[in-house]
C-alpha cells in the first residue's frame, strides 16, 4: 500500500502541473493499492477547482477505487490534532497529519509526495517505536 499526498493527486489530474508527466509515469509503474484521506482529497479538490474537468476526473478515479480513502473517526482526528501540535515548528497541516494517522492505522510507511522535506521529518507510531517514512517517486 502507498499513502498519497495532495501534490501527486493534483499533478495527476492537472495536465499543466510541472509534475504531471512524472506522476503519470510513476502511477503506471506501480501495482500497490493507493490510499489517501479526506483532508488530502479536500485540498486536492480545492486546488483543482471544484466542478472543473480535473476535479470531475479525480472524483471518477476515487469512485472506481483507483484511490482508496481512509476516514478519520473521533480518535483518529484527536491523534491528527496531537500530531499538528507536536510538529508545530514545521508546521504540519491537517492533510499531512491525517496521512500519518493513516500510516499508523494501516502500518504503512510508504508515502507518495512531492513535498519530500516534511515527510522526511515526520515519524509514525508503529509497533513500539516511531518509524521514518519512505518517500517514493
Amino acid at each position: 500500500m502507498i499513502l498519497v499526498d495532495t501534490g501527486p493527486i493534483v499533478a495527476l489530474f492537472d495536465r499543466r502541473d510541472p509534475d504531471h508527466a512524472g506522476c503519470e509515469t510513476f502511477l503506471r509503474g506501480i501495482r500497490e493499492p493507493l490510499l489517501t484521506t479526506v483532508p488530502v482529497l479536500t485540498e486536492a479538490f480545492h486546488l483543482l477547482s471544484p466542478g472543473g474537468r480535473a476535479a470531475v476526473a479525480l472524483a471518477e478515479f476515487v469512485r472506481r477505487r483507483g484511490l482508496r480513502v481512509h476516514f478519520l473517526d473521533e480518535a483518529a482526528l484527536g491523534r491528527a490534532l496531537e500530531l499538528m501540535d507536536e510538529y508545530a515548528d514545521r508546521p504540519m497541516d491537517l492533510a499531512d497529519a491525517s496521512l500519518v494517522v493513516a500510516a499508523e492505522a494501516h502500518r504503512c510507511l510508504t508515502v507518495w509526495t512531492i513535498d519530500r522535506g516534511d515527510f522526511a521529518a515526520y515519524r509514525a507510531r508503529v509497533g513500539k517505536g516511531h518509524k521514518a517514512f519512505s518517500v517514493v517517486r
